[in-house]
C-alpha cells in the first residue's frame, strides 16, 4: 500500500467513523472468509459497514475523528453504522453463531468507549420497530376495549 493510498484510507475511515454513531471492534482470527462475507452480507441489508483495517490505520482514523483510545491489538475487523441497537443486535448474533472465532473486543457509542458487556446488554433491548409496534399497542388498546364493549353490549341486547 502506497503512502497516498494510506492517506486517502485514514481520511476516508476518518469521515466514516465521524458521521457514525456506533463503531464496534471484533477479533476475528480463525474466521472463514464464507463466514466473513456473510456478515458483511447482513450488514449490508442493515446499512452498516464492515471493514478490516491494520490497526495503525485504524487509529490514526479514529484520532482524526475525535474518538478515544481503544488501544487496538492483534487481528480486528471494524463494524459500525448511526442504528447502535441494529449493529449490537448484529454482533451479538454472530459473536454467538461462531463462539471460538470472533469476540467482541470493544466498542464506542456516541464517541465514547463502551465495552462488550454494555454492547451485549444493548442487543438485548428491542429495536426501533419493535419500540414503534408496543408504542402503536398502547395507543390503540382503549379504541379496542371500546368497540369490543360495544360489541359485547350488542350481542347482549339480541340475546334478549
Amino acid at each position: 500500500m502506497t503512502k497516498l493510498q494510506k492517506n486517502q484510507t485514514v481520511a476516508y475511515l476518518a469521515a466514516e467513523f465521524q458521521n457514525a454513531s456506533a463503531l464496534v471492534v471484533c477479533d476475528y482470527k480463525g474466521l472463514s472468509v464464507k463466514s466473513l462475507e456473510k456478515l458483511r452480507v447482513s450488514a449490508r441489508d442493515l446499512q452498516i459497514k464492515v471493514q478490516v483495517v491494520k490497526n495503525t490505520l485504524a487509529e490514526i482514523s479514529m484520532k482524526n475523528a475525535q474518538y478515544p483510545d481503544l488501544e487496538l491489538r492483534d487481528t480486528n475487523i471494524f463494524i459500525w453504522g448511526n442504528d447502535q441497537i441494529a449493529l449490537s443486535k448484529l454482533v451479538a448474533k454472530f459473536s454467538e453463531e461462531n463462539k471460538d472465532k470472533f469476540a467482541i473486543k470493544v466498542g464506542c457509542f456516541d464517541q465514547e468507549k463502551v465495552s462488550s458487556d454494555h454492547i451485549m446488554a444493548i442487543s438485548k433491548l428491542p429495536s426501533k420497530e419493535e419500540l414503534i409496534g408496543m408504542l402503536l399497542s398502547v395507543w390503540t388498546a382503549p379504541a379496542r376495549y371500546f368497540v369490543t364493549g360495544l360489541d359485547n353490549l350488542r350481542k347482549q341486547k339480541e340475546q334478549e
